[in-house]
């Protein structure tokens, strides 16, 4: 049996890839210092809590078992919060992620899977976003993911590490059996604070920008569902078992929605009014990102199965009505 390490598993994506790599038949390793993560979202899997920057934790962790691979999510990654807090993400995103792979290079563990982000574009240059696109992060959460990436480069070439660093657009939506879902506090994100408020339990909902050159003048998203991107990560696992190297691909539906679209998407999955208040553009936020993901089609033979705004709200809408933790 194959035994995973999943750094970031009590996550919003990182429970659902557990379950999904528990359901593949693997052996579960959870590694979360739960500061934005949820200890009864680790069912599948044991967890042990420690944190990246604590390079004695780390030691004790790969000491204790032998890893074949190694998932890693585990990030500060609000945009507004990165551009308020810099040394944080840096030192976080990067510095954690230094420790983790000086770990797994002494414990001889040489497959890694990476959570980047379409954060390292910055402002698109063209209407869809491929992985040729110039890398100009215009925050410093997307330039501490990049950051990273060009470490893995660095760690292939000096160690031999195979590696997938997978650029997520927007993770949305929530687990189709309802056992996983997006829960901050506070909360950030547009879709659950959306439902939120439908259940009564959040203020109106900010928009920030009604003014960018959009069809409707709010920021459009490419919105990719959290199983999705689960799948996404096992495939590029399998993918590293024939390809040496560093290895970027793009996750993401091939198509935009407004935030006003999504609005209206949830006004009819939850069949009632959704407030909405018109706020200031926050700094750091492109108006566009839509992904070209034929890449991770082409090679890793992965497929989106959840394309639909609606489907992908309907699946957020299950959860957030009888959410677990």
């Amino acid at each position: 049996m194959k035994h995973v390490l999943v750094c970031g598993g009590a996550g919003y994506v990182g429970a659902q890839l557990a379950k999904v790599l528990a359901e593949e038949g693997c052996n579960v390793t959870v590694f979360d210092n739960l500061s934005t993560g949820h200890r009864e979202a680790v069912r599948w899997g044991d967890l042990v809590e420690g944190d990246l920057r604590d390079k004695s934790a780390l030691s004790r962790l790969f000491a204790a078992h032998r890893f074949d691979a190694v998932m890693h999510l585990a990030a500060m990654s609000q945009v507004g919060e990165s551009m308020r807090v810099p040394y944080a993400y840096y030192e976080n995103n990067v510095s954690g992620t230094l420790n983790l792979l000086d770990a797994m290079r002494q414990a001889g563990v040489d497959r890694l899977v990476f959570s980047s982000t379409a954060a390292v574009y910055g402002v698109p240059q063209q209407a869809l976003i491929d992985e040729s696109h110039p890398t100009l992060p215009i925050n410093p959460y997307g330039a501490s993911k990049l950051m990273v990436e060009r470490m893995l480069e660095d760690a292939a070439l000096a160690h031999g590490l195979r590696s997938v660093a997978l650029r997520y657009f927007n993770a949305a939506g929530a687990d189709p059996d309802g056992e996983t879902g997006e829960s901050h506090e506070p909360e950030t994100h547009l879709i659950p604070n959306l439902l939120r408020h439908a259940r009564g339990r959040g203020n109106a909902l900010q928009v920030f920008g009604t003014d960018y050159d959009t069809r409707d003048g709010t920021c459009v998203r490419d919105y990719v569902h959290v199983h999705d991107l689960a799948q996404a990560h096992v495939r590029a696992w399998g993918y590293l078992d024939d390809h040496a190297g560093a290895h970027r691909f793009n996750l993401g539906n091939g198509q935009g929605f407004s935030v006003m679209e999504v609005v209206e998407a949830a006004r009819q999955v939850v069949g009632q009014p959704i407030a909405v208040i018109n706020a200031p553009r926050r700094a750091g936020d492109p108006p566009v990102l839509v992904a070209d993901a034929r890449r991770a089609r082409d090679e890793l033979g992965w497929q989106p199965q959840f394309g639909d705004m609606r489907a992908i709200v309907e699946s957020a809408w299950r959860w957030h009505q009888a959410p677990r933790y």
